[in-house]
């Protein structure tokens, strides 16, 4: 992801069940390439003022990958778009010494909790009202990335 992709993945956000982040939130996020894994599944020129079909936003806390963000436009849900940016995620995670992937999400997200299990995550936890628009509990899922 680069500075360019911006505008597209805020349009992207907007257009998802993300909690937003905006412009600034994803500018400052670039600005700590070696904390952050920000990537994006760029398509081809045959979807005319399409340049994204999704993004994934992760960050290095300590030994842990905690995965803040994937969204993927709705007219490329179902061609493992998400699956792929998540595994690359997890690799560049793992690369740089993770040993546990983390995230959250909202507890009535189906789709996305499949994803994520399709990618070796399992649910671990919940957090009470996580959400908020509407308020809603988060499922946390985690991956190990390396043995303990």
């Amino acid at each position: 992801m680069t500075e360019h992709d911006l505008l597209e993945v805020c349009q992207i956000e907007e257009l998802g069940e993300l909690s937003a982040w905006g412009w600034e939130a994803y500018h400052n996020e670039l600005q700590s390439p070696q904390d952050s894994v920000m990537l994006v599944a760029r398509v081809d020129s045959s979807f005319p003022g399409i340049g994204i079909a999704g993004f994934i936003v992760a960050r290095m806390i300590a030994d842990e990958l905690h995965v803040n963000n994937v969204a993927v436009r709705a007219e490329f849900r179902g061609r493992h778009v998400g699956a792929t940016l998540l595994r690359r995620t997890l690799e560049q995670g793992k690369q740089r010494g993770a040993e546990i992937a983390r995230l959250e999400v909202r507890a009535s997200n189906q789709a996305a909790q499949g994803l994520y299990r399709h990618c070796g995550f399992e649910a671990d936890g919940r957090r009470k009202n996580y959400y908020r628009g509407p308020t809603e509990d988060a499922l946390l899922m985690s991956v190990a990335l390396a043995p303990r």
